[in-house]
């Protein structure tokens, strides 16, 4: 039976799995704050396994940074990076025109490259440290109010 209800079922418990997965509270948000903030940086293929190291780094959990990352996914892309190079924009400056083809023709990609790059690279950092900080903390506040009415039980 490979419905659609079967799919929700595995997903479902899936989730209950990872939530419940064997870590201190603080392991499990510095596992997903180390994926959030890896995944607000627009490096394709490599942002899991960023997340894990970054993950490994804080001693957090792998699981959970490895599915943090996906806060950038095929939906997100576009409105994620746009708004960490505004925010770049915001605070390195407005990024240069749009060039003539001439300015391309006499090698002035490479500078509109770089000038962009910063500014994304910037932004992706502040906005990944924001939301790692927001996410992370939120979800350990969560496990803990968890935690504590499961005690009182």
């Amino acid at each position: 039976m490979s419905g659609p209800k079967s799919w929700l079922r595995r997903l479902r418990q899936w989730l209950l799995w990872l939530w419940h997965h064997e870590a201190t509270v603080g392991q499990k948000a510095r596992g997903l704050a180390a994926g959030v903030f890896m995944g607000c940086f627009p490096i394709f293929g490599l942002q899991t396994l960023l997340g894990i190291a970054l993950a490994s780094l804080v001693r957090g959990n792998h699981i959970l940074a490895a599915a943090g990352t996906w806060i950038s996914n095929p939906l997100t892309y576009i409105p994620l990076y746009w708004f960490n190079y505004a925010v770049g924009c915001r605070v390195l400056g407005p990024g240069p025109a749009l060039p003539s083809l001439e300015v391309l023709q006499q090698g002035g990609l490479l500078e509109l490259g770089l000038a962009m790059s910063s500014r994304l690279l910037l932004g992706s950092t502040l906005v990944g440290l924001a939301s790692a900080g927001l996410f992370g903390g939120l979800y350990w506040w969560l496990l803990r109010r968890s935690k504590g009415a499961s005690s009182h039980t």
